[in-house]
Formats: C-alpha cells, sequence, structure tokens
C-alpha cells in the first residue's frame, strides 16, 4: 500500500489565490511593481539580458519571451521552484499559510468502496473539489457520530468525496438532498436529482412547536450547531430560498420566530424575501457579535456559545421596529434628495420641462397621465394604461421615459411573459405596476385571466394540479396585490374584457409630431437629463413613506353632474377619483388636511386630471367622437364619392398610409365607415356609416362643480369646497 499523499483541491487553491496573486510574486521573491511593466525573466533557464518578463494585474498573468502565451500563478510558481502542478498547489497553499486546504489522500485499500476515493486525479471544472465528513466535523467542531446521528454520511461523488445531508419532512421521510462537495468557496453544495428547495428540518417542527419558538437560518451548518444545543431550528437552503405559500403556514402555531441575519448582502437579501410575509407580526432578527453565524459564534468560543447565543435571541429586533426605523430613515433621505419637487406648485408642469429635456417630445398629456397611473399604485386600485398607437411610433419609447422617473421597486416590466408566469413568479407584485410592452403577449386566456384578477380582485388566487411522489395533489398560489398595469400595443380595441379596464392613450402619427421628434434626435438629450431622474425617484420615495390616505369632499356632488348614459361608468368614476386623489398626493405638502389626518383635494386637482381625461371618458362611454374619428369621416365626405379607397383619404389628409389606416379602422369599429369589400387581399372600399352623434358633456367643468358646492370657499381661484356637517358620508378616500 502506498503512503498517504498530500494535495490541494485545484478548486479550492484558485479561489484562495485570487486576488493574492501579488503576494505569492513577492514570497517567490519576484519584486514586481506597478508601474514598472518589464523586469528581468525570474525562471532559471532563461538568461535574460534584455528585461522582457512583464505581470499583467487586471489579467493575473505572466508574460514573457521565453514562454509561448501567457501563464497563470500557478504556473510561474512551477517554473520558479521546478515542481509539477500538484506540488505546485501544495506550496501555494503553504505560501499563503493556508494549510487547512491540504489534505492527505491514502491508496485505495479495495475496489467497490465508495467511501475511500482514488489518489488525486486530473480534474476539469464539472470535478467536485471533495469535502469528507470527518472535515466537516471537524471545521464545524461536531462529533462524526452527531452528525451521522442526524442522518448526514459520506458517499463518492464524482470522483471526490461528498457529504449527503438528507432533507426530512415532518413526518421523518426523506423528501429532498444536498450534497455538501466543499469546505469552502462560492462552489459548495449540489442538489440531488429531483430534489426540490424547502426547509431543512422538518422532522424538528414538532419540538419547535412545543418550545413556542424557532430560529430560521441559512443552511444546514447552522442547524447542527443549534440542535447539538437543544435549540429548536429550521435552516434555509440559501439566502433566497424563503417561500411564502410553502414555508409561512408550516409556521403558523409559532408565537415566535428568529431569523438570524448575516452582516452581508445575503443577510439583507434575506430580510428582503421576508417582506410582505404572514409571519412578521412574530418575526424578531437576531445579529450576532463578533460572529456571521452561529456556527462561526460555536467555533470561536464552543463553552460560551449557549449564553452568548441567549443574549442575542433576548435582545433580538422585532422587525417591523426595524422596517419602521429603514422607511424613517429612507423617507429623510429621500427628502432631501428630492429637494424643493416636494413643495413644487405644479408638478406635472416641472414634470412635463424635464421629459423634453430627457428626449420626449410632442406626448406631454400622455406622459402626465402616465406619470399620475404610475403614483396610484401607492393606493389599493392602481390606475392601468393601455398606450396604443402604430408600429415605430414611440408607445415603448413613451413609457420607457416616464419609468426612468421612477424607482425600480415600483414596476416589473417584461416585453412577454409566459400563460402561468404571473403566479409562478417570485416577485413581490404588491403596489407594483406590470409593464408589458407588447399586448400581443396577453393573448393568452389563463395570463388574461390571471391579470385580471391581479387588476379587479387585487390578488390572484390560482389553484393547479401538481404530479407529487403521493401522486397528484392539488396546490393553491396566492400573489397579492394591488397591482396596475402599463401595456403597449398597435391594436385600435384590446378583449372587452380587458379594454373597459384600461385608459386607453394614443400616441400622435402625425407629420408634425414625427419632425418633431427628427429634430429632437438632432440635438441629442440634454447633459442634466439624467442627473435629474435622481432626484424625481427620489421624490416617488418620498411619497411612498409618507402619509398616504387622501379624501376628496366634494365626490358626491361630482357624482350627481356625472350623467349617467352607460354602465362603464360605475369603474370609470372610481378611476377619476383615483387620478384625483393621485394629484392631491403629489402636492402633498401643500395641501390641508382633515380630522384624520387625510390629505384633503382640492378642486385645482381636479381641474389638472379633467384637462388631461375629459375627452378619454367622454370617447369610452361613446358620449363623445375622437378628433381623429371625426376629421378621417369628415374626409370621406369631402371626397364625395360613394366609396373611396385608404390611399385617396390619406392623399387628401396628408398622412401616411399606416396612419390613416388605423383611423379608417378605429372610425369602422365605432360603425360610422363602413368597408363594402368583401373578399380577403382585396383594396378597401370605404363609405360612409352610421351618422356620429351630438357630443355629451361627461366630466363637468370645476367652474360648474364649484358653482354646485353649498359652501364654495374659493381661495386663490380654485380652492377646496368646506366639507359639510354631514360629509363622512360622502368622503371618497383611498386609505393604505
Amino acid at each position: 500500500m502506498t503512503a498517504p499523499t498530500r494535495y490541494v483541491a485545484t478548486s479550492e487553491i484558485r479561489w484562495a489565490i485570487k486576488g493574492r496573486e501579488i503576494n505569492l510574486l513577492e514570497k517567490l521573491g519576484i519584486h514586481w511593481k506597478d508601474g514598472r511593466p518589464h523586469i528581468a525573466c525570474p525562471y532559471p533557464e532563461h538568461a535574460d539580458n534584455n528585461p522582457s518578463w512583464r505581470w499583467d494585474q487586471r489579467k493575473a498573468r505572466a508574460y514573457c519571451t521565453c514562454i509561448a502565451g501567457s501563464h497563470s500563478i500557478l504556473d510561474v510558481l512551477m517554473k520558479i521552484e521546478g515542481m509539477g502542478f500538484d506540488k505546485a498547489k501544495v506550496r501555494a497553499s503553504e505560501l499563503l499559510e493556508r494549510s487547512d486546504l491540504i489534505k492527505e489522500r491514502g491508496a485505495r485499500k479495495r475496489k467497490g468502496r465508495g467511501d475511500i476515493v482514488p489518489l488525486e486525479q486530473h480534474r476539469n471544472s464539472a470535478t467536485p473539489a471533495g469535502c469528507r465528513l470527518a472535515d466537516y466535523a471537524r471545521a464545524k467542531q461536531l462529533s462524526i457520530d452527531f452528525l451521522r446521528s442526524l442522518g448526514l454520511s459520506e458517499i463518492n461523488l464524482q470522483g471526490a468525496p461528498a457529504v449527503k445531508i438528507s432533507y426530512l419532512a415532518t413526518g421523518g421521510e426523506e423528501i429532498a438532498v444536498r450534497f455538501r462537495i466543499a469546505l469552502a468557496g462560492d462552489d459548495r453544495f449540489r442538489w440531488r436529482k429531483g430534489s426540490k428547495a424547502c426547509l431543512y428540518g422538518l422532522n424538528r417542527l414538532a419540538e419547535a412547536r412545543k418550545a413556542g419558538y424557532v430560529v430560521l437560518v441559512e443552511g444546514e451548518s447552522d442547524c447542527h450547531t443549534l440542535w447539538l444545543h437543544d435549540i429548536p431550528a429550521l435552516g434555509l437552503p440559501g439566502n433566497t430560498n424563503w417561500n411564502e405559500a410553502r414555508d409561512s403556514p408550516l409556521l403558523t402555531d409559532l408565537q415566535s420566530i428568529f431569523v438570524v441575519v448575516e452582516p452581508d448582502q445575503g443577510g439583507e437579501t434575506m430580510l428582503m424575501r421576508f417582506a410582505g410575509s404572514a409571519i412578521l407580526p412574530r418575526l424578531r432578527l437576531v445579529r450576532l457579535q463578533g460572529a456571521k453565524d452561529p456556527s462561526a459564534l460555536y467555533v470561536a468560543d464552543p463553552r460560551g456559545f449557549r449564553e452568548a447565543f441567549q443574549c442575542a435571541l433576548d435582545v433580538a429586533e422585532p422587525y417591523q421596529v426595524m422596517a419602521d426605523r429603514k422607511a424613517e430613515d429612507e423617507a429623510v433621505r429621500a427628502k432631501k434628495s428630492a429637494g424643493d419637487l416636494i413643495r413644487e406648485p405644479d408638478i406635472l408642469g416641472r414634470f412635463v420641462a424635464a421629459l423634453s429635456r430627457a428626449g420626449l417630445v410632442g406626448e406631454d398629456r400622455n406622459a402626465k397621465i402616465l406619470y399620475l397611473a404610475l403614483t396610484t399604485r401607492l393606493f389599493e386600485r392602481p390606475v392601468s394604461v393601455a398606450v396604443k398607437g402604430p408600429s415605430s411610433g414611440g408607445k415603448s419609447y413613451t413609457v420607457e421615459i416616464v419609468l426612468k422617473f421612477f424607482p425600480a421597486a415600483g414596476y416589473w416590466e417584461r416585453t412577454a411573459v409566459s400563460d402561468r408566469a404571473l403566479a409562478y413568479s417570485d416577485e413581490n407584485f404588491s403596489h407594483r405596476h406590470l409593464v408589458i410592452y407588447k399586448a400581443a403577449a396577453m393573448t393568452s386566456d389563463i395570463l388574461s385571466y390571471l391579470l385580471r384578477s391581479l387588476l379587479s380582485e387585487g390578488r390572484i388566487c390560482y389553484e393547479l394540479v401538481e404530479k407529487t411522489k403521493d401522486g397528484l395533489r392539488p396546490r393553491l398560489i396566492e400573489k397579492e396585490g394591488p397591482t396596475g398595469l402599463i401595456v403597449t400595443t398597435t391594436a385600435t380595441k384590446l378583449h372587452p374584457e380587458n379594454e373597459t379596464r384600461l385608459l386607453s392613450l394614443a400616441v400622435k402619427d402625425t407629420p408634425e409630431q414625427t419632425k418633431a421628434i427628427l429634430h429632437t434626435l438632432a440635438r441629442g438629450n440634454e447633459p442634466e437629463a439624467v442627473d435629474e431622474f435622481g432626484r424625481w425617484q427620489a421624490f416617488q420615495k418620498w411619497l411612498e413613506a409618507g402619509p398616504r390616505r387622501v379624501v376628496v369632499p366634494f365626490a358626491d356632488r361630482l357624482a350627481d353632474l356625472i350623467p349617467p348614459v352607460a354602465v362603464r361608468l360605475r369603474r370609470d368614476f372610481r378611476l377619476l377619483l383615483t387620478l384625483v386623489e393621485a394629484h392631491a398626493l403629489l402636492h402633498r405638502e401643500t395641501r390641508d388636511r382633515d380630522a384624520q389626518g387625510r390629505i384633503v383635494a382640492t378642486l385645482d386637482d381636479y381641474a389638472a386630471v379633467r384637462e388631461l381625461v375629459a375627452d378619454l371618458f367622454a370617447e369610452g362611454v361613446e358620449a363623445t367622437v375622437k378628433p381623429e374619428t371625426r376629421e378621417v369621416v369628415a374626409t370621406v365626405k369631402v371626397v364625395g364619392k360613394e366609396e373611396v379607397s385608404v390611399t385617396e383619404i390619406a392623399k387628401v389628409m396628408r398622412l401616411d398610409k399606416a396612419a390613416t389606416s388605423r383611423r379608417v379602422a378605429d372610425a369602422r369599429l365605432s360603425g360610422y365607415l363602413v368597408n363594402n369589400e368583401t373578399r380577403k387581399g382585396r383594396p378597401a372600399r370605404i363609405a360612409l356609416g352610421d351618422p356620429m352623434p351630438a357630443e355629451i358633456e361627461i366630466l363637468p367643468t370645476p367652474e360648474r362643480l364649484a358653482g354646485c358646492c353649498s359652501v364654495a370657499a374659493l381661495q386663490r381661484g380654485m380652492g377646496t369646497p368646506s366639507p359639510r356637517a354631514d360629509s363622512d358620508a360622502e368622503l371618497a378616500e383611498i386609505e393604505i
């Protein structure tokens, strides 16, 4: 039998060397300094009279005329000390004072033994570094017998030792397996094929319920340490693996839930996963002093671990206290960054000025409506919008520019989504807008249903059947809103079920708009435009962090003045009030508060919103006709023929054929024009259809609304009517 051989796993030494190559060069006597690109070659066989050896710090590579290509630090070590690759790895570990990386491996005693691995072999990137149960026990200061009692064992995985960790269900049956393939480094774990991530230690859940609390930790080793000290614990196999639907119901009976927050980005990432969870009222945050996690705390001081960890539990901070403190700090920072925006008397006017510097021209009204709609994400009924127009008309560009004024957390944008993506997604859709750039991606019946559920009911409650090892089983997926939708489309009309839930905007397709865009492209964006986005994003964060309840004291009187000409007005009136409330929220610092602390909307807010949407509301209930539709019908009359082609109409209107076709199609959908050509592929023969109706005013003017108020108290022109004594029944509010 051969003597044991010292070795170092390739992946481990490469990980240990990374960033410390210069230290190794110094230890090898190569005094390379930045600013001296060439020195005499240190390789013994190269008589380098003209210095030609160079070290590239950025690439961590050595270059010289005596070698072909470039060499890594291990290659340099092999050249300097005249040794092979395996010995160079051991030598590098010694120079770095990382003796923990050096292992001993004996010869194979008997063929077929799965727990004894052959001598060091040539490895590729797919070969695990290796982790023995004894090494794991030594690193965590836990006995092998104790680990075996927890179900851990050692196996041979792809030619290297690995620790098998069984995930057990509440009944004790194995439901998943994870392998630990290395003690250190980023690549330490593998899941067995077919395993699905779940909480580790579910078989000990009964003990936690008896104790009345549980400690949530990241990883299995922390569980092993806590279980050794009879502390109930469950492990998350990674900081992003909390699944609300899967895990939260398991913890319903526990009075207190402690979560160990590691002092790195991973700890903050894990906390973000709990946002909106049902366990938040019972969640307490444990932060360990001087240690990354329970395992590290125990290894540092095994005798003092129990007392130190109990102290950490005793002073654990409730999640809500932390969240409130962070929100308050964020609000202070956001207010400072937003600057004078918070007291701007005309936010939308200021917004349009910033838009022109950002490169958007001619779409002021659409951009204002989009800005208001995206602000309504902070309410319980966000406003949804469909932006319509021809291909290359600037629909997506308009939306993209407006989104730059909002924090990324306020929306979720995709060019397309699959049928069940909304149900299966791990994204939190609460108080956000979904932005889908192609309405064609919403043609699926399932996706349309899920979207309508989010928009109308404010949540998704989707039950499906899944195949499990126990056969087919039902699974309920719940996603909480409220959520809004922004979608772009080339269609003039969407599915009726979706159309009535969206405010439809049309981008301009006139030659004048095209000319304005060309000039804007020629000038380019102003440099300060990019700097402004941060201020506007901070303004939205400030709105989000502060009070958001708004009351419209004249809502009941407004309802009296709107003619009940269509059932759709039941939904549109709520949308109108929400836009008014959004405008009032944007001017929160300059609006009064009522006795309950609610922001009081003024007639100024109604006037600003009415100017933007009055014609859209009338068109939605067919109480008026778009100017573009009236124009195209009038053009057909002017031509003076019983039937005209689209080309003839385009020539008279001085529009391109695509823009003219859209207007004709819209007029046909409303019945004001008809196409007498019934054969497919033949040019349209356009004729007059139904007569256009007389226009009806749906949204009253601010002056008319003010005149109907019993107490107007109009100060500074358009002020807020004082609410009546019995106004509680009339106040329309949004409450978060």
